[in-house]
């Protein structure tokens, strides 16, 4: 699915005026090409946003749940916009910015490609940890920013953590092999009976499914232990095994197919920290908008395993 600005501009400006010809005289566009691209719109989404009549166009119910969600990707990157223009004329600046190994190639690897695409003489450093090191790292000044998947410093003073996303850790196949149960739910007593591929102990999403299996008095069957995120997602597209991951790395791998957990969901919260005490330069600033327009893109991609916190 590719949705792009100018359709949800386009989305937007017809449910404020109820009318596709005045729309589009708005936008400054033909009429008709307005109307392709909310068929286009609606054709990725797999559903119509308006009720179309002589009288006016009038929003679904599917319209009327994407509106906030348009209107608030359209304000986020109106943001990006005014702070990437800030930039302009800087020619020298450094970010330096933490994240946990499971965002390093999703979220954050869009970020990265959207901001140095628009400022590429931004210097930009990366380190990839668990959560509890990149706070350590924020804390010691080693980093001006850190997406964790953790709330450990929630309550603490020298940080400030803005919770983004809430998301759904799902059960992982090959697309290539049969659906491992039918339907689209699977409980923990069946994903323990499935040959599965487990992370390294160092990660968070260890601690959180080893716990869940204990808590429910299941011992799962392991045929691989210790991989780092992108073997395991690798591994698993090659039918070694199944695999619980957050919902957000399936974006754009077609190659593996998901459940979701039936019961008691294991979810995970995105979170970008940065030190209580420091002013974040301007380049920082526009990072934290490049990140929360990112994320709100992934969640609107990801369905109902991934929703905006506050939404």
């Amino acid at each position: 699915m590719h949705v792009n600005l100018e359709q949800l501009r386009g989305f937007v400006a017809v449910a404020r005026l109820g009318n596709f010809t005045r729309a589009a005289s708005e936008l400054h566009l033909a009429q008709p090409s307005l109307s392709r691209q909310i068929a286009a719109l609606e054709q990725d989404l797999g559903a119509e946003l308006f009720h179309r009549a002589r009288t006016g166009a009038t929003l679904t119910v599917a319209g009327e749940s994407l509106l906030p969600l348009a209107r608030r990707m359209l304000a986020d990157a109106e943001s990006v916009r005014r702070e990437l223009a800030e930039l302009a004329g800087l020619e020298r600046g450094r970010v330096r910015l933490g994240a946990t190994p499971t965002l390093c190639i999703s979220l954050v690897a869009e970020v990265l490609s959207v901001f140095h695409t628009a400022h590429p003489a931004i210097e930009l450093h990366l380190s990839e940890q668990g959560s509890r090191r990149l706070l350590d790292e924020l804390a010691g000044g080693e980093l001006d920013l850190a997406l964790i998947t953790t709330s450990d410093a929630t309550a603490a003073e020298r940080f400030s953590v803005v919770p983004l996303i809430d998301e759904e850790l799902v059960v992982v196949s090959s697309a290539a092999a049969p659906p491992v149960v039918a339907g689209n739910r699977i409980s923990l007593a069946e994903l323990a009976a499935l040959p599965q591929i487990v992370f390294s102990s160092s990660y968070d999403l260890r601690s959180a499914t080893d716990g869940a299996f204990r808590a429910a008095g299941l011992s799962p069957v392991v045929v691989l232990e210790g991989a780092e995120m992108d073997a395991v997602l690798r591994f698993a597209e090659r039918g070694l095994g199944v695999a619980i991951v957050p919902a957000m790395v399936l974006i754009d791998r077609p190659g593996l197919r998901s459940v979701r957990l039936r019961g008691e969901t294991l979810t995970r919260t995105i979170s970008l920290a940065r030190p209580a005490d420091v002013a974040p330069t301007i380049a920082v600033g526009v990072m934290q908008r490049t990140i929360a327009a990112t994320a709100t893109a992934f969640a609107a991609r990801a369905g109902d395993t991934m929703r905006l916190v506050g939404a």
